[in-house]
Protein backbone atom coordinates (compact mmCIF):
# COMPACT_ATOMS: atom_id res chain seq x y z
CA UNK A 1 0.00 0.00 0.00
CA UNK A 2 1.57 3.29 -1.13
CA UNK A 3 1.56 6.07 1.40
CA UNK A 4 0.82 8.83 -1.12
CA UNK A 5 -0.27 12.33 -0.25
CA UNK A 6 -3.97 11.41 -0.47
CA UNK A 7 -3.47 8.63 2.07
CA UNK A 8 -1.72 10.97 4.48
CA UNK A 9 -4.48 13.54 4.08
CA UNK A 10 -6.99 10.81 4.87
CA UNK A 11 -5.04 9.97 8.01
CA UNK A 12 -5.11 13.63 9.00
CA UNK A 13 -8.90 13.64 8.58
CA UNK A 14 -9.08 10.61 10.88
CA UNK A 15 -7.11 12.58 13.48
CA UNK A 16 -9.44 15.54 13.02
CA UNK A 17 -12.42 13.22 13.43
CA UNK A 18 -10.95 12.11 16.75
CA UNK A 19 -10.81 15.77 17.79
CA UNK A 20 -14.54 16.05 17.06
CA UNK A 21 -15.15 13.08 19.38
CA UNK A 22 -12.91 14.65 22.04
CA UNK A 23 -14.86 17.92 21.86
CA UNK A 24 -18.23 16.19 22.33
CA UNK A 25 -16.86 14.14 25.24
CA UNK A 26 -15.61 17.36 26.82
CA UNK A 27 -19.05 18.92 26.40
CA UNK A 28 -20.63 15.91 28.10
CA UNK A 29 -18.16 16.24 30.97
CA UNK A 30 -19.19 19.87 31.49
CA UNK A 31 -22.88 18.97 31.27
CA UNK A 32 -22.41 16.52 34.15
CA UNK A 33 -21.66 19.49 36.42
CA UNK A 34 -25.03 20.94 35.43
CA UNK A 35 -27.07 17.73 35.62
CA UNK A 36 -25.31 14.42 36.42
CA UNK A 37 -26.19 11.70 33.93
CA UNK A 38 -27.40 8.47 35.48
CA UNK A 39 -25.18 5.51 34.66
CA UNK A 40 -22.17 7.63 33.63
CA UNK A 41 -19.10 7.80 35.81
CA UNK A 42 -17.46 11.23 35.48
CA UNK A 43 -13.97 9.97 36.30
CA UNK A 44 -14.23 7.12 33.79
CA UNK A 45 -15.50 9.46 31.09
CA UNK A 46 -12.65 11.87 31.84
CA UNK A 47 -10.15 9.04 31.25
CA UNK A 48 -11.72 8.38 27.86
CA UNK A 49 -11.69 12.09 26.96
CA UNK A 50 -8.04 12.58 27.89
CA UNK A 51 -6.77 9.42 26.20
CA UNK A 52 -8.54 10.13 22.91
CA UNK A 53 -7.33 13.76 23.04
CA UNK A 54 -3.68 12.83 23.59
CA UNK A 55 -3.52 9.67 21.50
CA UNK A 56 -6.35 9.96 18.98
CA UNK A 57 -5.93 13.59 17.96
CA UNK A 58 -2.51 14.95 18.99
CA UNK A 59 -0.38 11.79 18.65
CA UNK A 60 -1.96 10.97 15.28
CA UNK A 61 -1.57 14.51 13.91
CA UNK A 62 2.09 14.69 14.98
CA UNK A 63 2.67 11.17 13.56
CA UNK A 64 1.44 12.35 10.15
CA UNK A 65 3.34 15.66 10.36
CA UNK A 66 6.68 14.00 11.14
CA UNK A 67 6.34 11.52 8.29
CA UNK A 68 5.42 14.26 5.85
CA UNK A 69 8.14 16.67 6.94
CA UNK A 70 11.18 14.44 7.39
CA UNK A 71 11.02 11.19 5.44
CA UNK A 72 11.54 10.96 1.68
CA UNK A 73 8.57 9.47 -0.19
CA UNK A 74 10.31 6.11 -0.61
CA UNK A 75 10.41 5.71 3.18
CA UNK A 76 6.93 7.10 3.74
CA UNK A 77 5.53 4.47 1.43
CA UNK A 78 6.63 1.63 3.68
CA UNK A 79 3.78 -0.62 4.70
CA UNK A 80 5.00 -0.51 8.31
CA UNK A 81 3.65 3.03 8.81
CA UNK A 82 0.25 2.01 7.49
CA UNK A 83 0.16 -0.82 10.01
CA UNK A 84 1.26 1.51 12.78
CA UNK A 85 -1.41 4.06 11.91
CA UNK A 86 -4.39 1.72 11.72
CA UNK A 87 -3.38 -0.40 14.70
CA UNK A 88 -3.01 2.76 16.79
CA UNK A 89 -6.47 3.89 15.64
CA UNK A 90 -7.85 0.52 16.71
CA UNK A 91 -6.25 1.03 20.12
CA UNK A 92 -7.77 4.52 20.37
CA UNK A 93 -11.21 3.16 19.48
CA UNK A 94 -10.79 0.47 22.12
CA UNK A 95 -9.92 3.09 24.74
CA UNK A 96 -12.84 5.26 23.65
CA UNK A 97 -15.25 2.37 24.22
CA UNK A 98 -13.70 0.86 27.34
CA UNK A 99 -12.57 3.76 29.54
CA UNK A 100 -16.05 5.34 29.97
CA UNK A 101 -17.42 1.93 30.97
CA UNK A 102 -14.77 0.52 33.31
CA UNK A 103 -12.15 3.20 33.94
CA UNK A 104 -8.80 1.49 34.38
CA UNK A 105 -9.85 -2.10 33.78
CA UNK A 106 -8.84 -5.14 31.77
CA UNK A 107 -9.80 -3.87 28.31
CA UNK A 108 -8.80 -0.22 28.75
CA UNK A 109 -5.39 -1.24 30.10
CA UNK A 110 -4.97 -3.67 27.20
CA UNK A 111 -5.68 -1.01 24.57
CA UNK A 112 -3.60 1.70 26.26
CA UNK A 113 -0.70 -0.75 26.64
CA UNK A 114 -1.04 -1.69 22.97
CA UNK A 115 -0.76 1.98 22.02
CA UNK A 116 2.36 2.35 24.16
CA UNK A 117 3.99 -0.57 22.36
CA UNK A 118 2.97 0.87 18.98
CA UNK A 119 4.58 4.19 19.93
CA UNK A 120 7.83 2.35 20.66
CA UNK A 121 7.60 0.77 17.21
CA UNK A 122 7.08 4.17 15.62
CA UNK A 123 10.03 5.70 17.50
CA UNK A 124 12.32 2.87 16.37
CA UNK A 125 11.15 2.86 12.75
CA UNK A 126 11.16 6.65 12.31
CA UNK A 127 14.66 7.09 13.76
CA UNK A 128 15.95 4.17 11.71
CA UNK A 129 14.52 5.59 8.49
CA UNK A 130 15.65 9.13 9.27
CA UNK A 131 19.18 7.87 9.85
CA UNK A 132 19.11 5.75 6.69
CA UNK A 133 17.87 8.71 4.65
CA UNK A 134 20.61 10.94 6.08
CA UNK A 135 18.19 13.56 7.36
CA UNK A 136 20.58 14.65 10.13
CA UNK A 137 23.22 15.52 7.55
CA UNK A 138 20.92 17.68 5.47
CA UNK A 139 19.38 21.10 5.95
CA UNK A 140 16.98 19.78 8.62
CA UNK A 141 19.71 18.82 11.07
CA UNK A 142 18.72 21.28 13.82
CA UNK A 143 14.98 20.71 13.63
CA UNK A 144 15.54 16.95 13.69
CA UNK A 145 17.29 17.38 17.05
CA UNK A 146 14.03 18.68 18.47
CA UNK A 147 12.16 15.73 16.96
CA UNK A 148 14.63 13.22 18.40
CA UNK A 149 14.21 14.85 21.81
CA UNK A 150 10.43 14.71 21.35
CA UNK A 151 10.60 10.98 20.66
CA UNK A 152 12.86 10.48 23.69
CA UNK A 153 10.35 12.26 25.91
CA UNK A 154 7.52 10.23 24.36
CA UNK A 155 9.31 7.04 25.44
CA UNK A 156 10.19 8.52 28.84
CA UNK A 157 6.59 9.54 29.52
CA UNK A 158 5.53 5.90 29.19
CA UNK A 159 7.27 5.10 32.50
CA UNK A 160 4.32 6.77 34.21
CA UNK A 161 1.69 4.32 32.90
CA UNK A 162 4.02 1.35 33.41
CA UNK A 163 4.36 2.37 37.07
CA UNK A 164 0.60 2.50 37.58
CA UNK A 165 0.21 -1.28 37.72
CA UNK A 166 2.62 -1.88 40.63
CA UNK A 167 1.35 1.25 42.41
CA UNK A 168 -2.29 0.12 42.26
CA UNK A 169 -1.40 -3.51 42.99
CA UNK A 170 0.34 -2.49 46.22
CA UNK A 171 -2.70 -0.54 47.41
CA UNK A 172 -1.35 2.96 46.71
CA UNK A 173 -4.15 4.07 44.40
CA UNK A 174 -5.00 7.69 45.18
CA UNK A 175 -1.74 8.27 47.06
CA UNK A 176 0.91 10.89 46.34
CA UNK A 177 3.01 8.45 44.32
CA UNK A 178 -0.09 7.50 42.29
CA UNK A 179 -0.78 11.10 41.24
CA UNK A 180 2.91 11.83 40.70
CA UNK A 181 3.08 8.93 38.23
CA UNK A 182 0.14 10.48 36.34
CA UNK A 183 1.84 13.90 36.40
CA UNK A 184 5.07 12.28 35.17
CA UNK A 185 3.23 10.99 32.11
CA UNK A 186 1.44 14.27 31.49
CA UNK A 187 4.54 16.43 31.94
CA UNK A 188 6.67 14.52 29.47
CA UNK A 189 3.75 14.30 27.07
CA UNK A 190 2.83 17.98 26.82
CA UNK A 191 6.11 19.62 27.89
CA UNK A 192 8.25 16.98 26.21
CA UNK A 193 6.77 15.01 23.34
CA UNK A 194 4.28 17.54 21.97
CA UNK A 195 6.22 20.72 22.74
CA UNK A 196 9.46 19.49 21.19
CA UNK A 197 7.62 18.04 18.18
CA UNK A 198 5.99 21.43 17.54
CA UNK A 199 9.30 23.25 17.99
CA UNK A 200 10.90 20.80 15.58
CA UNK A 201 8.20 21.50 12.98
CA UNK A 202 8.64 25.25 13.54
CA UNK A 203 12.38 25.05 12.83
CA UNK A 204 11.63 22.70 9.92
CA UNK A 205 9.59 25.49 8.33
CA UNK A 206 12.54 27.86 8.68
CA UNK A 207 14.95 25.32 7.22
CA UNK A 208 12.64 24.06 4.48
CA UNK A 209 11.93 27.57 3.19
CA UNK A 210 15.58 28.63 3.44
CA UNK A 211 14.92 31.34 6.02
CA UNK A 212 18.31 32.22 7.52
CA UNK A 213 18.29 32.44 11.31
CA UNK A 214 20.84 32.56 14.12
CA UNK A 215 21.78 28.89 14.42
CA UNK A 216 24.01 29.51 17.45
CA UNK A 217 21.00 30.81 19.36
CA UNK A 218 18.90 28.01 17.89
CA UNK A 219 21.24 25.31 19.17
CA UNK A 220 21.53 26.99 22.58
CA UNK A 221 17.73 27.24 22.76
CA UNK A 222 17.49 23.51 22.06
CA UNK A 223 20.02 22.61 24.76
CA UNK A 224 18.40 24.78 27.41
CA UNK A 225 14.90 23.49 26.63
CA UNK A 226 16.02 19.89 26.53
CA UNK A 227 17.96 19.89 29.80
CA UNK A 228 15.36 22.01 31.60
CA UNK A 229 12.53 19.66 30.65
CA UNK A 230 13.85 16.86 32.85
CA UNK A 231 14.02 18.67 36.22
CA UNK A 232 10.95 20.76 35.31
CA UNK A 233 8.93 17.65 36.16
CA UNK A 234 9.55 18.57 39.79
CA UNK A 235 7.18 21.52 39.29
CA UNK A 236 4.42 18.90 39.08
CA UNK A 237 5.22 17.46 42.51
CA UNK A 238 5.40 20.72 44.49
CA UNK A 239 1.82 20.12 45.64
CA UNK A 240 3.28 17.49 48.00
CA UNK A 241 5.32 20.26 49.70
CA UNK A 242 8.69 18.49 49.34
CA UNK A 243 12.10 19.50 50.67
CA UNK A 244 13.48 22.97 49.91
CA UNK A 245 16.03 21.54 47.46
CA UNK A 246 13.17 20.31 45.23
CA UNK A 247 11.74 23.83 45.12
CA UNK A 248 15.18 25.18 44.24
CA UNK A 249 15.86 22.72 41.42
CA UNK A 250 12.38 23.10 39.92
CA UNK A 251 12.68 26.89 40.17
CA UNK A 252 15.99 26.88 38.29
CA UNK A 253 14.47 24.64 35.61
CA UNK A 254 11.54 27.01 35.19
CA UNK A 255 13.87 30.01 35.01
CA UNK A 256 16.00 28.30 32.36
CA UNK A 257 12.87 27.77 30.26
CA UNK A 258 12.11 31.50 30.47
CA UNK A 259 15.68 32.25 29.33
CA UNK A 260 15.18 29.74 26.51
CA UNK A 261 11.98 31.54 25.53
CA UNK A 262 14.00 34.74 25.24
CA UNK A 263 16.47 32.95 22.96
CA UNK A 264 13.64 31.66 20.77
CA UNK A 265 12.26 35.16 20.41
CA UNK A 266 15.79 36.35 19.55
CA UNK A 267 15.90 33.70 16.81
CA UNK A 268 12.47 34.49 15.38
CA UNK A 269 12.21 38.27 15.73
CA UNK A 270 14.74 39.18 12.99
CA UNK A 271 13.01 36.81 10.53
CA UNK A 272 9.46 37.39 11.77
CA UNK A 273 8.20 38.83 8.50
CA UNK A 274 9.64 35.98 6.44
CA UNK A 275 8.14 33.47 8.84
CA UNK A 276 4.72 35.12 8.86
CA UNK A 277 4.79 35.29 5.06
CA UNK A 278 4.65 31.48 5.05
CA UNK A 279 1.11 31.83 6.39
CA UNK A 280 -1.74 33.89 5.04
CA UNK A 281 -5.11 35.06 6.28
CA UNK A 282 -6.59 32.86 8.95
CA UNK A 283 -3.60 30.54 9.17
CA UNK A 284 -1.38 33.50 10.13
CA UNK A 285 -3.77 34.43 12.92
CA UNK A 286 -3.93 30.85 14.20
CA UNK A 287 -0.13 30.61 14.12
CA UNK A 288 0.16 33.83 16.14
CA UNK A 289 -2.35 32.51 18.68
CA UNK A 290 -0.22 29.37 19.05
CA UNK A 291 2.86 31.54 19.60
CA UNK A 292 1.06 33.59 22.25
CA UNK A 293 -0.11 30.40 23.97
CA UNK A 294 3.49 29.11 24.11
CA UNK A 295 4.66 32.35 25.73
CA UNK A 296 1.83 32.21 28.29
CA UNK A 297 2.53 28.53 28.95
CA UNK A 298 6.18 29.23 29.73
CA UNK A 299 5.43 32.17 32.01
CA UNK A 300 2.64 30.32 33.84
CA UNK A 301 4.90 27.33 34.38
CA UNK A 302 7.56 29.66 35.79
CA UNK A 303 5.01 31.12 38.22
CA UNK A 304 4.36 27.67 39.71
CA UNK A 305 7.97 27.58 40.92
CA UNK A 306 6.82 29.98 43.63
CA UNK A 307 5.56 27.81 46.54
CA UNK A 308 2.46 29.93 47.07
CA UNK A 309 1.48 29.70 43.38
CA UNK A 310 2.17 25.95 43.29
CA UNK A 311 -0.13 25.42 46.28
CA UNK A 312 -2.76 27.71 44.74
CA UNK A 313 -2.73 25.82 41.43
CA UNK A 314 -3.18 22.52 43.28
CA UNK A 315 -6.09 23.78 45.37
CA UNK A 316 -7.93 25.50 42.49
CA UNK A 317 -8.37 22.94 39.71
CA UNK A 318 -9.73 25.63 37.39
CA UNK A 319 -6.14 26.76 36.84
CA UNK A 320 -4.90 23.25 36.05
CA UNK A 321 -7.71 22.56 33.56
CA UNK A 322 -7.23 25.97 31.96
CA UNK A 323 -3.47 25.46 31.74
CA UNK A 324 -3.76 22.02 30.14
CA UNK A 325 -6.21 23.34 27.56
CA UNK A 326 -3.95 26.33 26.91
CA UNK A 327 -1.07 23.98 26.09
CA UNK A 328 -2.87 21.21 24.24
CA UNK A 329 -5.38 23.34 22.32
CA UNK A 330 -3.99 26.88 22.32
CA UNK A 331 -0.38 25.94 21.63
CA UNK A 332 -0.12 22.46 20.10
CA UNK A 333 -3.44 22.13 18.26
CA UNK A 334 -3.47 25.66 16.86
CA UNK A 335 0.10 25.25 15.61
CA UNK A 336 -0.81 21.96 13.93
CA UNK A 337 -3.79 23.61 12.24
CA UNK A 338 -1.57 26.38 10.88
CA UNK A 339 1.18 23.92 9.89
CA UNK A 340 -1.12 21.67 7.87
CA UNK A 341 -2.80 24.65 6.21
CA UNK A 342 0.67 25.87 5.24
CA UNK A 343 1.35 22.44 3.70
CA UNK A 344 -1.94 22.64 1.86
CA UNK A 345 -3.44 19.62 3.62
CA UNK A 346 -6.04 21.58 5.53
CA UNK A 347 -7.80 24.66 4.26
CA UNK A 348 -9.32 27.82 5.68
CA UNK A 349 -10.91 28.58 2.32
CA UNK A 350 -14.66 28.81 2.22
CA UNK A 351 -17.18 30.18 4.68
CA UNK A 352 -17.85 26.81 6.35
CA UNK A 353 -14.18 26.31 7.20
CA UNK A 354 -13.75 29.86 8.49
CA UNK A 355 -16.95 29.74 10.50
CA UNK A 356 -15.85 26.45 12.00
CA UNK A 357 -12.37 27.52 13.06
CA UNK A 358 -13.65 30.96 14.11
CA UNK A 359 -16.36 29.51 16.35
CA UNK A 360 -13.89 27.00 17.79
CA UNK A 361 -11.32 29.69 18.63
CA UNK A 362 -13.93 32.04 20.12
CA UNK A 363 -15.34 29.25 22.31
CA UNK A 364 -11.85 28.22 23.41
CA UNK A 365 -10.93 31.79 24.41
CA UNK A 366 -14.25 32.29 26.22
CA UNK A 367 -13.99 29.00 28.13
CA UNK A 368 -10.38 29.74 29.13
CA UNK A 369 -11.43 33.18 30.36
CA UNK A 370 -14.22 31.63 32.44
CA UNK A 371 -11.93 28.99 33.95
CA UNK A 372 -9.22 31.45 34.97
CA UNK A 373 -11.71 34.10 36.10
CA UNK A 374 -13.49 31.62 38.35
CA UNK A 375 -10.16 30.52 39.81
CA UNK A 376 -9.16 34.13 40.47
CA UNK A 377 -12.50 34.90 42.13
CA UNK A 378 -12.16 31.92 44.46
CA UNK A 379 -8.61 33.01 45.28
CA UNK A 380 -9.86 36.51 46.05
CA UNK A 381 -12.63 35.12 48.26
CA UNK A 382 -15.39 36.42 45.99
CA UNK A 383 -16.98 33.00 45.55
CA UNK A 384 -18.50 31.43 42.46
CA UNK A 385 -19.73 33.18 39.34
CA UNK A 386 -23.56 32.94 39.36
CA UNK A 387 -24.65 29.95 37.24
CA UNK A 388 -20.98 29.29 36.43
CA UNK A 389 -21.43 25.65 35.37
CA UNK A 390 -24.40 26.50 33.15
CA UNK A 391 -22.53 29.38 31.49
CA UNK A 392 -19.41 27.27 30.96
CA UNK A 393 -21.51 24.50 29.42
CA UNK A 394 -23.28 26.79 26.94
CA UNK A 395 -20.00 28.42 25.96
CA UNK A 396 -18.51 24.95 25.51
CA UNK A 397 -21.32 23.94 23.15
CA UNK A 398 -19.54 25.95 20.48
CA UNK A 399 -16.30 23.93 20.79
CA UNK A 400 -17.64 20.71 19.22
CA UNK A 401 -19.89 22.75 16.94
CA UNK A 402 -16.92 24.70 15.58
CA UNK A 403 -14.60 21.74 15.11
CA UNK A 404 -17.41 19.71 13.51
CA UNK A 405 -18.03 22.47 10.96
CA UNK A 406 -14.30 22.63 10.27
CA UNK A 407 -14.13 18.83 9.90
CA UNK A 408 -17.03 18.77 7.44
CA UNK A 409 -15.42 21.58 5.42
CA UNK A 410 -12.19 19.58 5.14
CA UNK A 411 -14.06 16.51 3.87
CA UNK A 412 -15.74 18.67 1.25
CA UNK A 413 -12.42 20.22 0.26
CA UNK A 414 -10.82 16.79 -0.08
CA UNK A 415 -13.71 15.59 -2.28
CA UNK A 416 -13.36 18.73 -4.42
CA UNK A 417 -9.61 18.18 -4.88
CA UNK A 418 -10.09 14.50 -5.73
CA UNK A 419 -12.75 15.35 -8.30
CA UNK A 420 -10.46 17.98 -9.83
CA UNK A 421 -7.61 15.45 -10.09
CA UNK A 422 -9.90 12.88 -11.68
CA UNK A 423 -11.03 15.45 -14.23
CA UNK A 424 -7.43 16.38 -15.03
CA UNK A 425 -6.48 12.72 -15.43
CA UNK A 426 -9.46 12.11 -17.73
CA UNK A 427 -8.53 15.10 -19.91
CA UNK A 428 -4.91 13.97 -20.12
CA UNK A 429 -6.00 10.47 -21.20
CA UNK A 430 -8.43 11.92 -23.72
CA UNK A 431 -5.68 14.09 -25.18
Amino acid sequence: MRLNIHTKRSWLLVALGNLVVVAFLGLLLRWMFVAPVSGLNYKYLLHGHSHVALLGWLYTAVFVALLAAYLPSAYQEKRTYTWQFWLSQGAVLGMLLSFPVQGYGLFSIFFSTAHLLLSYWFIYQFLKDARSAGVSNGKHGLSLRFVKAALFFLALSSLGPWAMGPIMATGHSGSEIYFNAIYFYLHFQYNGWFTFAVLGLLFWLLEHHHISFNRIYGRLFFRLMCWACLPAYLLSVLWTKPAAVIYAVSGVAALVQVVALGLLLAVLWPVRQQLLNLFSGWSRGVFMLATLAFVLKTLMQFSTAIPYMADLAYKLRFFIIGYLHLVLIGFVSFFLFAFFVQLGWLSFRGSLSRWGIGVFIAAFVASEALLFLQGILYWAGAGAIPAYNEILFWVSVFLPMGVLLFFVSQIRERSRVQQHLKTEKYLQQAA
